[in-house]
């Protein structure tokens, strides 16, 4: 397996892997148009039209020169500094539990401190993404969007973080859904 940048050529491949990804899962965003794919599908190709869109942060898995999995990280904020919002991750269903989106995760949060980015914030499963370093943005003083979401809303500090504390809010692609 390979993981690298996203390329141009590489967009309608994440497309159908967030669409695979997602679908009939439990806790994923509505399709926006009845019977479409679903949400994260839509929320990806608005967040790609978006200025908090950062390149560098867009990875694939690649597998025999397929995509099989998909991570991004865009702009964020806590109150006025700078933050990354996480997701959404997507691999295939045929790929899931082998290990693509460990790699994915290691890959895009190691980009991230290279970056000199402080934080990574995310929504998702306490017990899968604290292997990654991800705590329940409440223990750092970190507010979630919206209250409701609990320990399922997480952060993961890197190497520049420098305490800071506020409520986080993601791109705004992410209120659309």
């Amino acid at each position: 397996m390979l993981i690298r940048r996203e390329g141009p050529g590489d967009v309608a491949a994440i497309r159908s892997v967030t669409a695979a990804a997602f679908r009939d899962v439990p806790h994923s965003a509505p399709p926006v148009e009845p019977g479409g794919d679903p949400g994260e599908v839509t929320l990806l190709s608005r967040l790609r039209a978006d200025a908090a869109w950062i390149p560098a942060l867009s990875l694939v898995a690649i597998e025999n020169g397929l995509v099989v999995g998909h991570v991004v990280c865009t702009r964020a904020r806590t109150d006025d500094r700078p933050a990354l919002g996480l997701g959404p991750l997507s691999v295939l269903p045929e790929r899931q539990r082998t290990g693509v989106g460990s790699a994915l995760m290691h890959a895009v949060l190691g980009a991230a401190d290279a970056l000199d980015e402080p934080l990574v914030g995310l929504v998702g499963e306490p017990a899968y993404y604290q292997r990654f370093g991800f705590v329940p943005a409440r223990t750092t003083g970190i507010t979630a969007p919206d209250p409701s979401w609990g320990d399922y809303f997480q952060v993961r500090c890197l190497t520049r973080y420098a305490g800071q504390t506020g409520r986080f809010r993601y791109a705004a692609p992410f209120d659309t859904l």
